[in-house]
């Protein structure tokens, strides 16, 4: 596949939102930025925070959309316009609740599975964009689902989201530049992680 040309983090901005698990997107587009020597700006225009990377030859634009989590795609969608970029070319970063913290999978469109961010972003620009999903775990009962990704986890289970997000951030270079299935092969593979401690916090 062609080299992605737009990476999405997604998450809700201000610091009563910092570290908590909805906010996974937020942390692996920093992580990208810091490994990378750039620094986001705020652009009225795009709604959301950017920057702009060169990995493995490929350039590439970074957002973190400001618009809180459910108006995500009235972010993603003028910079995609404005820069012509397609779908096929722009990799979204979120939290996965159907996924233990430290697993991530990597895949390409499909439905938005109750999670606000991409149900606006396929709103706007269809599906068929790539995802990649940072495991964050489920609290077990569906009535809890808001109250758990708004909450910021247990430093054991964090630490288990940051070192998922190191995971993706060595495998980068094959990403940024459509090798994809390569860094699945390592992605997906990964030994298991430990189970994540019980939060249980209401």
């Amino acid at each position: 596949m062609a080299a992605f040309k737009l990476i999405v983090g997604l998450g809700n901005p201000g610091s009563k939102y910092e570290e908590t698990r909805h906010n996974a997107g937020f942390l692996l587009l920093d992580e990208i930025a810091r490994a990378y020597d750039a620094t986001f700006t705020f652009e009225k225009k795009f709604q959301g925070d950017t920057a702009r990377v060169m990995i493995a030859g490929c350039d590439i634009r970074l957002l973190k959309p400001t618009t809180f989590m459910n108006l995500s795609g009235e972010s993603v969608q003028p910079m995609a316009s404005f820069y012509r970029i397609e779908p096929e070319q722009i990799l979204v970063a979120h939290d996965e609740l159907d996924l233990l913290p430290g697993t991530i999978r990597l895949k390409k469109s499909g439905g938005h599975g109750g999670h606000n961010g991409l149900r606006d972003i396929i709103k706007h620009m269809g599906r068929d964009f790539w995802r990649i999903r940072l495991g964050i775990g489920h609290p077990g009962d569906a009535k809890k689902v808001v109250s758990f990704v708004l909450k910021r986890a247990p430093s054991s289970e964090y630490s288990l989201l940051e070192r998922s997000v190191d995971d993706v951030i060595r495998e980068m270079s094959d990403i940024a530049s459509g090798k994809v299935d390569k860094a699945m092969q390592v992605l997906h593979t990964k030994p298991p992680k430990p189970k994540q401690s019980k939060d249980n916090a209401e």
